[in-house]
């Protein structure tokens, strides 16, 4: 299985956002934009980013009422998206409202439990005190998987256990992807590209590593190198 990288533009303009996708040039395909760029853009930086002829995963983990979050899953595949997130946690109707509302031009990927999470800060956040991540991510994974989604999000500590419980039935995404000896930053959970992609991910996300890096191009090809060293 390929593992298909993409970069999170977690810039603060759409200017900024074009910069990476430019110097990244043909080393990167697919891009990510998340909260902060499309609050700062709006809907044209898609456009914009689609232009370039990138794909684009719009990462704005939608959790609402179904019939706002199938609208939303709508508007998305209007705009082009090829990937949309939304909270697991929501539930099965909601998850349902999404795959619809995409249709088939975007993925619905259920977001499980957040890499910025280890076990004691989630029985914090959820108040349930026996309650363990990859507990936790594999009861969301199956409520995407009643609801037909495409895949899922979940740590890399996760991925194989996805794998191994759904098959090909979920992709799996893995975010907070760090180098080895990178800074960990805000996340928990983190893992480089070769172990996510031997865990059986099918897409990563990558951010600061190559964003923050001073050379973006050779750090983008030290991901595609580290992903190749894993035998298919």
């Amino acid at each position: 299985m390929t593992t298909t990288p993409i970069i999170a533009l977690d810039v603060p303009s759409a200017d900024d956002a074009m910069r990476v996708v430019a110097s990244l040039g043909d080393r990167c395909r697919f891009y990510k934009i998340g909260s902060e760029l499309f609050t700062a853009a709006g809907p044209s930086v898609v456009s914009r980013v689609r232009d370039a002829g990138c794909d684009v995963f719009l990462d704005l983990k939608v959790y609402d009422i179904p019939n706002t979050v199938r609208g939303a899953a709508r508007s998305a595949a209007a705009l082009g998206a090829r990937l949309l997130t939304v909270h697991a946690s929501g539930g099965v109707v909601m998850l349902e409202a999404a795959v619809e509302g995409g249709g088939e031009r975007l993925g619905i990927l259920a977001v499980t439990v957040l890499t910025s999470f280890d076990d004691a800060s989630l029985r914090e956040a959820s108040g349930r005190s026996g309650v363990r991540v990859s507990e936790e991510v594999a009861r969301l994974a199956g409520l995407a998987a009643r609801s037909h989604a495409h895949g899922v999000v979940c740590s890399g500590a996760e991925a194989a256990l996805v794998r191994a419980s759904f098959g090909d039935t979920l992709a799996v995404l893995v975010p907070g992807i760090r180098m080895a000896g990178g800074a960990a930053h805000d996340q928990r959970r983190v893992v480089t590209p070769s172990e996510a992609s031997a865990a059986g991910a099918r897409y990563i996300v990558v951010g600061r590593a190559v964003t923050a890096a001073p050379d973006p191009r050779a750090a983008m090809d030290a991901v595609l190198a580290d992903l190749a060293s894993v035998p298919v």
